[in-house]
């Protein structure tokens, strides 16, 4: 281990330490701060003037084999962000990736995990500046794209780090094996146990999150030895870049080849995650975004181990509710949200056509629709407020598909474009809702990406579940929620998200939503349904990211 690995871990294990007590117990717990105000005022001030001195021009790293100059980001919120990137050859880095990886595998434990550490402690440093990358390459409001992009997403890593020391701490450097032999001395076997990695890690990221959903990949394989190519999406190659500048500085910094971290981008028209992904020296995989591609990673690159998190139906149930005002103010607010495009976005929500009951009477099937309807116009009553909270879509297929889908059932609440006061041409749209009979299942299961769902005429909630049931199954969810004032109906509920492997929220009424998910306390997906073969974060995301090659020989005292 270089003096500088070891600083750094010395520097950061009394948070190390934390963190695994965190994931242990499960309790909030988080040492990055979430608010602005606790970020250095200079630093949120100046965040957007650093981010346009970024724009129209290179974005240099440490870059091996450059071929060319790549980069076409266009802001969600209206404008080209005019800056390039080299796209490294990707055959000279790997061959340069595997000749890093020896120093980085031999370097033990203690110092990767303390340059990983240290470069999360940079990156959340960077929090306002980020922030900005990631509002103008995903959409995301400000505020969002704050806590997302920075904070919470460095959470993340911090957790995949912590699961990643946790696991190799288990595993002894050596041990001596002494077996009785009844008469005879005792057989006496020296071992030795070495943590080696998988091999170059490939993780493929997304345009919504291009932190958050990259960092949990990006710090699993890095603290357990792998080399990680970082794919942005071509329409989001900012932030990612950013955190490979850091990564970079830190790993030359702590004696290491910065080339151990290093970006890919490419663009729609030339693609390369389909030959990084197939390359014999990729041996993990992590991935973000649409089934089909999901489920071709998975098919065709074989060599590799596949941690994909693709699309799924997630599915809300009303049953009967307490106080339908807060309820549907909660539901309000989990459907505008980044204009529904969060894995976690409720889509189908599911009542019984006959109604349910409140604490204020009995209400209809159309009193439950309609009562969404107002409470997501009320809440979207302000532009300003409308416009941070729903953010912009982030693609132009996302815009198109709000019109497509307006056939699909009957408009209970129609889609709107907002105008920002800022960034006139941003694409901003309020939510879709629709009114589908449960007979209709084409138009409510399959994932329609947006600010598009569906309110389902059920025959009652057994048939609720049913389908629920039935579509989860089938297609997958990242997020289950309900609503009951019956005990007996909850245990229903539970037993529904343990049989689909769907984390449930039950009823949320308050500043909690489904959308959310806690780093340390909540595992975001489980791995178990279609919508997604893992989970952020828990130890199978990461042990199988190395293998424990032994040694033994006869002990010198034998």
């Amino acid at each position: 281990m270089t003096q500088s690995a070891q600083q750094m871990f010395d520097l950061h294990r009394e948070m190390l330490d934390q963190a695994v007590d965190a994931i242990s117990s499960r309790n909030f717990w988080t040492p990055y701060p979430e608010s602005m105000r606790k970020y250095p005022e200079e630093a949120v001030k100046s965040a957007p003037s650093r981010f346009e001195s970024l724009c129209n021009q290179p974005f240099r790293l440490n870059s091996v084999g450059s071929t060319q100059q790549v980069g076409s980001e266009v802001s969600p919120f209206g404008f080209a962000l005019g800056i390039t990137y080299d796209q490294p050859n990707p055959e000279a880095l790997i061959s340069a990736m595997h000749t890093a990886m020896r120093d980085w595998r031999d370097a033990g434990a203690q110092a990767r995990v303390g340059v990983c550490l240290e470069i999360l402690s940079r990156l959340n440093a960077m929090s306002p500046e980020i922030s900005q990358a990631v509002m103008h390459t995903s959409g995301q409001g400000p505020l969002m794209a704050f806590q997302a992009g920075g904070p919470h997403a460095q959470d993340r890593g911090l957790e995949a780090v912590a699961y990643a020391w946790q696991s190799m701490a288990q595993i002894p450097a050596t041990a001596q094996w002494v077996k009785p032999q009844g008469k005879h001395d005792p057989l006496v076997i020296d071992k030795r146990f070495h943590i080696v990695p998988r091999g170059i890690s490939l993780v493929v990221a997304c345009s919504t999150f291009p932190t958050w959903n990259t960092y949990p990949g990006l710090f699993a394989s890095l603290a357990t030895g792998n080399p990680v190519i970082l794919k942005p999406h071509p329409g989001a190659i900012l932030p990612v870049a950013m955190t490979t500048r850091v990564a970079q500085q830190v790993l030359e910094e702590a004696g290491f080849d910065p080339c151990l971290v290093s970006l890919v981008p490419d663009t729609a028209d030339a693609p390369l995650t389909k030959t990084l992904a197939l390359d014999p020296a990729v041996k993990l995989i992590d991935f973000t975004g649409s089934n089909a591609f999901g489920d071709w990673l998975i098919k065709n690159a074989t060599q590799a181990q596949v941690f994909a998190e693709k699309a799924g139906i997630n599915t809300v149930i009303i049953d009967s509710v307490d106080n339908l005002k807060a309820v549907m103010a909660n539901l309000a607010f989990s459907l505008s949200l980044y204009s529904g495009q969060m894995c976690t976005t409720p889509q189908a929500i599911y009542v019984p056509k006959s109604g349910i009951e409140t604490s204020d009477g009995h209400l209809s099937f159309d009193d439950v629709a309609a009562a969404l309807a107002k409470a997501v116009q009320a809440f979207l009553s302000d532009n300003d407020r409308a416009c941070t909270v729903l953010g912009a879509l982030q693609s132009l297929e996302t815009q198109a598909r709000i019109g497509e889908c307006r056939n699909l059932g009957e408009i209970v609440l129609d889609s709107e474009s907002r105008k920002h006061a800022q960034y006139p041409d941003a694409r901003i749209h309020t939510p879709l809702i629709l009114k589908v009979d449960a007979a209709l299942k084409a138009a409510y299961s399959e994932e329609r990406f947006g600010p598009i769902s569906f309110v389902i005429a059920t025959e009652n909630t057994a048939h609720s579940i049913e389908l629920a049931r039935d579509v989860i199954r089938e297609k997958g969810a990242i997020t289950l929620g309900a609503y009951t004032t019956d005990e007996s109906v909850a245990d229903q509920f539970e037993q529904l998200a343990i049989e689909v492997a769907t984390p449930l929220s039950l009823n949320l009424d308050g500043g909690i939503f489904v959308n959310q998910s806690a780093a340390f306390s909540d595992f975001h997906a489980t791995g178990g349904n279609p919508a997604a073969n893992a989970s952020l974060c828990n130890q199978a995301f990461v042990a199988s990211r190395f293998v424990v090659v032994q040694s033994r020989r006869h002990s010198p005292s034998n």
